[in-house]
């Protein structure tokens, strides 16, 4: 399974990805500065947006993304290593 990450804390970049590998999950992470996020983001089978750490912009274009190609979203205020762990075992048993 491939996931996208928005949003979060840079320094925790390396955490989020072994603990999405711990799942079994490929994950992209980018920070939300990036132009053109939607670009970025590609095929993949689903996106979280960690919102505490997202700018308006960037949230928007990467919901618009994700609604015209059918990606599933999760939304969380948080943007710990828990939460990450949350959204991605929600995701998972949902398949």
């Amino acid at each position: 399974m491939c996931a996208a990450l928005i949003g979060g804390m840079s320094r925790l970049k390396r955490e989020y990805a072994e603990a999405a590998k711990a799942l079994g999950v490929t994950l992209k992470v980018f920070d939300g500065n990036e132009s053109y996020i939607a670009d970025r983001i590609g095929q993949t089978e689903c996106l979280i947006l960690f919102t505490g750490k997202l700018s308006h912009k960037a949230r928007s274009e990467a919901m618009r993304h994700a609604v015209r190609n059918g990606i599933p979203v999760r939304q969380c205020h948080s943007s710990g290593i828990s939460s990450l762990r949350q959204c991605l075992n929600d995701i998972t048993n949902n398949r």
